[in-house]
């Protein structure tokens, strides 16, 4: 029998499908019996539940579920108490029930799969199941593997703490459960470090490399790769792996010219999270967009009545900005490049007051909010005499349309 866990908190209602959907990818590429042990919160809706049910069931496989509020409530309590950001941070509680699971599962399981709900699972799990830890706690994927620069990007890493080449991503992992039940006290400790640590981005991610790093062992990139490391290949193609879509390059979305897109798209289909509703809601999303970009056409159509154009542009992003404004050779742009730029930007709009519009197409510079309180301060008006002109882009970060927040209410 293999053992996989899936945990999360589901607050809005709507992420339990992303779990279905890896649920229904792992049950459809997998051949030997499966037990799925779904470590959930008073969040998940009875509906839902059944949903689940029903995955296993039309599979022949097995879920069980385990109520985290109603078996460790004074566990959950001294996480929040230590790292109380989880109540408002866009990454949840459910982030920390990963690191129950040696607790909470029966005490005659010694080993388990853990994956994250935003995964796809297109091989056959007993792949990853067959491979020995021997003493090692853990098996993950280092960040290495897919592309990171662990001592640049995790504080664990650039402060000494952890070696770059040891890190782990957490978002597949097998997991040791004999060795992992006499850390108890270890894995508290390494929350206390988070909690105390604020700084460290990461959450049960930080947890786990904090007190594992050393003692884990490397997986194959095939167990989790990240989906932004496949599509940067010149003809991405969808292969037999484990494809976890973290991260903003990673995330799904409607563009089914994206074959991971149509991955994900066709295992969700098949699930019972894919229904009526779930079409209503996009089709009510997609009315709001339509709306939004009448409402932006008139809006700006009024504003620029007689007046001519300017625009402040992030250097890297002048071609894109060109071609998607159809800027013309006599029209000025500004680069938003420092401290500097931003005078200069006053000084311009200074000189042509009343008579031009400046688009503000850098949201950031120097890693900081647009100041617009100094152009205030300056004497201009939004919409008037300058617009927050990203709002009008298809997407701001020159990659394909972002339909992902579609995904997220379907």
């Amino acid at each position: 029998m293999i053992h996989v866990c899936y945990c999360f908190c589901d607050k809005t209602g709507r992420y339990a499908k992303f779990a279905g959907t890896s649920m229904f990818s792992l049950f459809d590429n997998t051949k030997l019996e499966v037990t799925v042990h779904l470590l959930h919160d008073d969040t998940l809706t009875q509906e839902n539940r059944d949903k689940f049910s029903y995955i296993a069931g039309r599979y022949n496989q097995r879920v069980k579920f385990y109520n985290l509020s109603e078996r460790c409530p004074e566990k959950i309590a001294e996480i929040v108490k230590l790292v109380p950001e989880v109540e408002k941070a866009a990454v949840t509680i459910g982030a920390f029930y990963k690191l129950l699971i040696p607790q909470v599962l029966p005490a005659n399981i010694k080993k388990a799969v853990f994956i994250d709900p935003d995964t796809i699972v297109n091989l056959d799990i007993n792949e990853l199941w067959q491979i020995e830890l021997g003493d090692k706690i853990l098996g993950g994927v280092p960040e290495v593997s897919n592309g990171a620069n662990p001592n640049k990007t995790f504080l664990l890493c650039s402060e000494g703490i952890v070696k770059g080449t040891d890190y782990f991503n957490c978002g597949v992992l097998l997991m040791n459960l004999e060795l992992l039940r006499g850390e108890e006290e270890k894995i508290m400790q390494g929350i206390k470090f988070r909690g105390e640590n604020p700084k460290q981005k990461f959450l049960e991610q930080t947890v786990l490399n904090y007190c594992f790093a050393g003692r884990t062992l490397h997986l194959p990139l095939e167990f989790n790769t990240f989906v932004r490391k496949d599509r940067s290949a010149e003809k991405p193609v969808a292969g037999r792996k484990i494809y976890h879509y973290a991260g903003n390059k990673s995330k799904m979305g409607l563009d089914m010219t994206d074959p991971f897109n149509l991955l994900w798209m066709n295992y969700f289909i098949k699930t019972p999270f894919f229904d009526e509703d779930s079409v209503g809601r996009l089709h009510i999303s997609l009315q709001k967009i339509r709306n939004k970009s009448r409402d932006s056409a008139l809006k700006i159509s009024m504003i620029l009545e007689g007046k001519a154009r300017a625009f402040f542009v992030e250097p890297k992003k002048v071609d894109s900005i060109k071609k998607f404004f159809s800027i013309r050779n006599d029209e000025e742009i500004i680069l938003a490049e420092n401290e500097a730029s931003i005078q200069k930007l006053i000084k311009s709009m200074q000189l042509s007051k009343g008579k031009c519009v400046y688009f503000i197409l850098a949201e950031k510079i120097l890693k900081k909010k647009f100041p617009f309180d100094k152009l205030r301060a300056a004497g201009f008006t939004e919409d008037k005499d300058f617009v927050k002109a990203w709002s009008f882009l298809v997407d701001i970060h020159d990659i394909p349309f972002n339909s992902y927040s579609l995904i997220e209410i379907m």
